[in-house]
């Protein structure tokens, strides 16, 4: 109910907002957070860091996802069209030959993520060892 005034002949009702009240609440909790921001320790979070592998894979096999999602096996530059249902005979194959074979898929940046994952998680359920991600750093 807004105050009641008298000034002079009758009675006025006072439009204003006490802001007294307002400034005491933002200064108490002024200080609150003044006290306790020197109290709370910084969070540290482990980030994952791209290392060095102790030995160099003897053989890489590369696994292309193009734009039209269609797969391609490229070993000692020489690259051919394959489907996903081949893949891990194909590798396999690869690794039979060279023990030590890593697998690196490379995708085109318009290919659904869920494509991508599925042709890892592919070669991961046959039993694929060493299975990356091929990274292009962007300056």
């Amino acid at each position: 109910m807004p105050a009641v005034a008298s000034r002079g002949r009758g009675r006025r009702t006072i439009n204003e907002i006490n802001m007294v009240p307002f400034i005491d609440v933002m200064l108490v909790l002024l200080i609150i957070f003044m006290v306790t921001a020197p109290l709370i320790a910084p969070s540290v979070i482990d980030l994952p860091s791209v290392g060095k592998a102790a030995k160099r894979p003897d053989q890489v096999v590369q696994v292309v996802i193009g734009k039209d999602e269609a797969l391609s096996f490229k070993l000692k530059e020489q690259s051919a069209p394959i489907r996903l249902e081949q893949l891990v005979d194909t590798v396999k194959q690869a690794q039979a030959t060279v023990p030590d074979t890593a697998v690196v898929i490379s995708a085109d940046k318009s290919v659904r993520y869920e494509v991508v994952v599925k042709v890892m998680d592919t070669l991961q359920r046959a039993g694929v060892a060493r299975v990356g991600l091929s990274v292009q750093l962007v300056n």
